[in-house]
């Protein structure tokens, strides 16, 4: 029995609310469990100075990670004075993510920015923050496209992601933190629309792994990833539909 009652294979309850906050393009708080992560995509018509070197053509999209301080069980200090190997990993990570989901060169000459704030951690921010940050991406590419700025294919294909790991010896979906804690194995999966791999982030944390239970793992994280996929969906074929309603009315989730 895992510490929350979930069967191996099943995920947290999943909540995705759509224009948490009104000023970004897109804006989402995702939440996985006791996990939440706000998650807001901002377009900027500027670029990378090493992009326009290259002509500048082709978009590029970047994201930001924090931990706010009182988002942790202890206090997690700002990082005012650099940022932290963590959190310049977390950063490109989530960034390359995103980027597999869209059109760069359709983008054209400007930059989305993704801000991914963890309000509460309860293990798989990082993957929570890319489910969330894909939606928020979506939200806001829609927009620019309704005013003719960007072509209705500019998505190229979703992604989402979810953490599996070992856990006394048996493979689980969606660590929370206390499974997080104490596992002996760690992955972290990023998946389109299509089943194909963004990314696999996988570590023993405690002793090695063989590819059988590799395969287990990414089985799991496949399972999860398809209910994730379909949950993002609804939430921004509900914002397409019926976008002046309010966040009670548009809240969705699994």
């Amino acid at each position: 029995m895992r510490v929350d009652g979930r069967a191996n294979d099943a995920l947290r309850p999943v909540t995705i609310t759509p224009n948490y906050i009104i000023y970004p393009e897109g804006s989402v708080l995702v939440a996985m469990g006791n996990t939440k992560v706000l998650c807001n995509a901002t377009v900027q018509d500027t670029l990378p100075p090493w992009l326009y070197n290259q002509g500048g053509e082709q978009g590029w999209l970047t994201a930001e990670y924090a931990l706010l301080p009182r988002s942790t069980h202890t206090r997690t200090p700002r990082e005012t004075n650099g940022l932290r190997g963590r959190t310049q990993e977390i950063r490109r990570f989530i960034g390359r993510s995103l980027r597999a989901a869209v059109d760069l060169e359709k983008l054209g000459p400007r930059t989305i920015i993704v801000d991914c704030d963890v309000l509460q951690a309860d293990g798989g921010t990082r993957t929570a923050a890319i489910t969330g940050g894909y939606v928020a991406v979506a939200l806001a590419l829609q927009r620019l496209a309704a005013s003719d700025v960007v072509p209705t294919d500019v998505l190229r294909v979703p992604v989402a992601a979810v953490s599996v790991g070992v856990v006394n010896g048996e493979p689980l979906l969606d660590l929370c933190y206390a499974e997080d804690a104490t596992a002996e194995v760690d992955v972290n999966v990023v998946m389109t629309g299509d089943g194909e791999y963004v990314e696999i982030q996988g570590t023993a944390e405690r002793r090695p792994f063989d590819r059988a239970m590799l395969g287990q793992l990414l089985d799991l994280a496949e399972k999860g990833i398809t209910e994730l996929l379909t949950i993002q969906q609804s939430i921004i074929e509900s914002v397409t539909a019926s976008p002046g309603k309010g966040l009670a009315e548009l809240r969705g989730g699994g």
